[in-house]
């Protein structure tokens, strides 16, 4: 029977010579920062890995440090490309007054800047995020996105709905209005993994009505 690699395994990709791939890693059990939570099974993939798994959180968010404010939740099952970043609402600028200049953070001690934007990002299940696309602060993308390689998105973004370009605008939705209320009732992320692994072709290449009948 098809199963699922180990949700806490590190590197989940073993090449044909039977080595692991240090490019690609489960992210849930590279990054341990309190303001970053990933869903088990969502992987990303580089070119040139970190010396060390703890440097995935800086090449992926390189502005949301332990003591930021907000978040950047992403759910089970995502994918996410070489190149993407999440630009976090800890790395705006105030800009109400004349000037953006962050004077706070060269006199950290005396003077601790004020963080202007603390909006937490929020990252779906099932969310396929293609080669160097930015995520901008406060964005919320829902299930089943495909993120153009390149895009840069903003905003709010419908569940099962593919977006590229800059700034990113949803060029297709995947289903109808009805198959994406029915795949959200689904929530396949969500069954016991050795469910998933007996329905693995369903998932992957069958229509909706094959995953429902699935459903346990």
């Amino acid at each position: 029977m098809p199963r699922l690699p180990d949700p806490d395994t590190l590197y989940p990709v073993t090449l044909p010579d039977g080595t692991l791939h240090p490019g690609t890693v489960f992210l849930a059990n590279a990054i341990d920062q309190p303001n970053i939570s990933v869903g088990a099974y969502t992987y990303a993939s580089i070119f040139t890995p970190p010396d060390s798994p703890q440097g995935w959180a800086g090449i992926l968010a390189p502005y949301l440090y332990p003591a930021s404010e907000g978040r950047l939740e992403i759910g089970r099952f995502c994918q996410i490309a070489h190149g993407v970043r999440f630009v976090t609402a800890s790395a705006n600028h105030a800009r109400h007054g004349p000037s953006t200049y962050p004077f706070g953070i060269f006199d950290l001690q005396n003077a601790p800047p004020q963080q202007p934007d603390s909006r937490d990002t929020v990252i779906g299940h099932d969310v396929w995020l293609g080669m160097n696309a930015i995520v901008l602060p406060g964005v919320r993308i829902g299930n089943g996105v495909i993120v153009g390689a390149g895009a840069v998105v903003g905003g709010t973004v419908p569940s099962y709905s593919v977006v590229a370009g800059n700034p990113a605008r949803v060029v297709r939705r995947r289903f109808t209005g009805d198959q994406v209320a029915l795949l959200e009732d689904l929530a396949w992320w969500h069954w016991p993994d050795d469910h998933i692994a007996r329905h693995m072709e369903a998932i992957e290449q069958g229509d909706i009505r094959t995953l429902l009948a699935c459903a346990p």
